[in-house]
């Protein structure tokens, strides 16, 4: 499929068809244009870029890779920006990407998707609806194309944010294997996001210091990019040390309780033992034992029994186990 926008500054109109006004740009030499491709055989791509718009075959071998890192590469005639992006159907950190590219020539602008693009629509629309001047550069378009590809980005953060905060709450009241299970998938998709981001940071600030000549007169525009990737960035790396924190306190909190089943656990055995011992001392099947000739030696073992547990009682609330009282 591919959708063309033309302008023509004759009479500061815009005319949105398809393929078929590519041939009406390249007779009007004033006329800019915005090719969007997608869902394309590779030939039929291979062919409209290198005839019709001159694109270098390296340039067209990166942009119909499945994958490739981001990156911003200056040709004799045009520039060619690849982003990766969020696919259309994406709302969660259970995202799914696509790799947007953008060939960016005096009066044309091409871009290629590996997937439907939310991005591109929505520029598109901004464009036709009137919200965009028809009269915008194609530099200004690209960029404001990788700002909406950005922008993108932020609603995932925003919910991670809130998410966060529960997560704590949850953590501290009732902690449950899914929580912990929640917490290692989110830091996945928050490592994955921070690569993903770091990518595009590096590749815009690379740009900044040296534009591109198609670019040379769009610093604000770049700035602004770059500093939402920045953005992002920060806080992408925020979230994801807040949610291994959160993990490193479960973890903490699940040792403590153990710490505490276990103390408990040793001072029901250190009670019993004691008293198990004379139970067992006396339960002997000896013909001769002296004490079991005594009338009240019954309650004697009775009464020992339960001095040794308060002994062992009163030392563990000294020491501050029972959880009664604090050692010094």
């Amino acid at each position: 499929m591919i959708r063309s926008i033309l302008y023509k500054p004759q009479d500061s109109r815009l005319v949105d068809g398809g393929a078929e006004l590519i041939d009406e740009w390249e007779r009007d030499g004033t006329s800019q244009i915005w090719v969007a491709i997608g869902d394309e055989s590779p030939d039929s791509e291979k062919d409209l870029l290198a005839r019709r718009f001159g694109i270098h075959k390296l340039a067209i071998t990166d942009a119909l890779r499945e994958r490739h890192q981001p990156k911003i590469e200056p040709f004799l005639d045009n520039t060619f920006i690849l982003l990766k992006g969020l696919d259309a159907v994406s709302n969660s950190l259970e995202f799914g990407t696509i790799q947007l590219s953008l060939f960016l020539g005096e009066r044309f602008l091409v871009t290629r998707c590996s997937g439907v693009s939310a991005s591109t629509a929505a520029v598109q629309a901004e464009l036709l609806s009137g919200a965009l001047e028809p009269e915008i550069s194609r530099g200004a378009l690209a960029l404001r194309l990788c700002r909406t590809v950005a922008d993108r980005f932020l609603p995932l953060l925003l919910a991670v944010e809130k998410r966060l905060d529960e997560m704590e709450d949850e953590m501290l009241l009732k902690p449950s294997d899914e929580l912990l299970a929640e917490l290692v998938r989110q830091k996945g998709a928050l490592k994955r996001l921070l690569r993903i981001l770091q990518y595009h940071a590096q590749v815009f600030t690379s740009a900044l210091s040296a534009p591109p000549s198609q670019l040379a007169d769009y610093h604000h525009e770049l700035l602004d990019v770059q500093e939402q990737l920045d953005r992002l960035l920060s806080l992408a790396r925020l979230y994801y040390e807040l949610t291994d924190d959160l993990m490193n306190g479960y973890m903490s909190l699940s040792a403590h309780r153990l710490n505490q089943i276990m103390q408990t656990l040793t001072i029901v055995t250190v009670i019993f033992v004691p008293i198990t011992f004379m139970a067992g001392v006396y339960g002997m099947n000896f013909e001769y034992i002296p004490e079991l000739g005594y009338r009240n030696a019954y309650f004697l073992l009775l009464g020992a029994m339960l001095l040794v547990v308060a002994i062992i009682l009163t030392v563990f609330y000294r020491r501050g186990w029972l959880g009664s009282r604090r050692q010094d």
